[in-house]
């Protein structure tokens, strides 16, 4: 198994694997689009985009550690049927390439499927390229539904638990007040009553001299 071994092997041994990758890196240079396979077009991007990341810095170090990585290949062009020098790739990386990304944070290449197919093995061709000077740059995407919706439950459970605080601290307080209350009002009613018990003997003792008047007569 291949857990966490980074690349592909593309059915090649190690040095064949970066000989390939460093003919389709000087091809892209040169002619800015090359035709291969979805295989190789994947493993050539990012290395591709790390040297033009090295031009856009364009000091001697970066030009130097480019060239280790990719070698330094002349650029041909036919002219009256006899080619004719026109550079390198290395000049072409820093001095055209390099200014023409210097506002572009990343993403200096893309990768477009074909629908043909190659022969013999039925390969998946595609089209890698540079992207041109007038090529927007994407703006950033705006944050996900999932991260928002998250932030949006923390903060009503933390809402929620500080409104469930502040009852607690206020539920005490009132349970103590209907107490008093509640205990207030029985001893009302007890001191009515008590007053109408006392208030009857009194009457009664005043009606007994009357009574007994009556029954003299």
């Amino acid at each position: 198994m291949r857990h966490r071994v980074a690349g592909r092997r593309l059915s090649r041994t190690s040095e064949h694997r970066v000989a390939l990758r460093r003919n389709l890196a000087q091809s892209l240079i040169e002619h800015e689009t090359i035709s291969t396979t979805i295989q190789k077009a994947k493993e050539v991007k990012p290395f591709v985009e790390k040297l033009i990341t090295l031009a856009k810095k364009g000091q001697l170090q970066h030009r130097r550690r480019a060239i280790a990585l990719l070698g330094n290949r002349d650029i041909f062009a036919y002219e009256d049927g006899e080619p004719v020098r026109k550079g390198t790739v290395i000049a072409k990386l820093f001095s055209e390439l390099g200014p023409r990304y210097l506002d572009r944070p990343g993403g200096y290449t893309r990768i477009i499927r074909l629908s043909l197919r190659r022969l013999g093995d039925n390969g998946e061709l595609v089209l890698l390229q540079l992207l041109g000077e007038d090529e927007p740059v994407k703006k950033e995407k705006k944050r996900s539904t999932k991260r928002r919706a998250r932030k949006k439950r923390k903060e009503t459970a933390a809402s929620q638990t500080d409104v469930a605080a502040e009852v607690e601290e206020e539920v005490p307080g009132e349970a103590v007040e209907s107490a008093e209350e509640a205990s207030e009002q029985p001893d009302t009613e007890n001191t009515a009553a008590e007053a109408n018990a006392t208030e009857e003997p009194a009457g009664a003792e005043e009606n007994k001299p009357e009574e007994e008047a009556d029954k003299k007569e």
